[in-house]
């Protein structure tokens, strides 16, 4: 059924949608179309960054032996750990 529409019927329906719809109406909406493809191709492009950092944090080696892996993540929250924790001060 829509394999015969072919020009013609292109036309008529963009006139229909014109007469119906008005000019501003039909530019607006196809200005939120344009929109929408930026959008979705930003969000796949993310996606696949995103799906890349992950292969690459894969893809790393890990440490010698669990012990080793412990021992880094102790000293990497006790490094967090004191940024935060608040200093002496001598109020005397």
């Amino acid at each position: 059924m829509l394999n015969n529409i072919g020009l013609p019927g292109l036309l008529l329906i963009a006139v229909v949608v014109l007469v119906l719809f008005g000019r501003g109406k039909v530019s607006s909406l196809m200005g939120e179309v344009g929109k929408g493809i930026t959008a979705f191709k930003k969000g796949v492009k993310d996606g696949a960054d995103e799906y890349d950092r992950a292969a690459e944090d894969a893809a790393k080696p890990i440490g010698q032996s669990p012990a080793e892996d412990a021992a880094r993540a102790q000293a990497q929250t006790n490094e967090a750990l004191r940024d935060v924790t608040p200093q002496s001060t001598d109020r005397s």
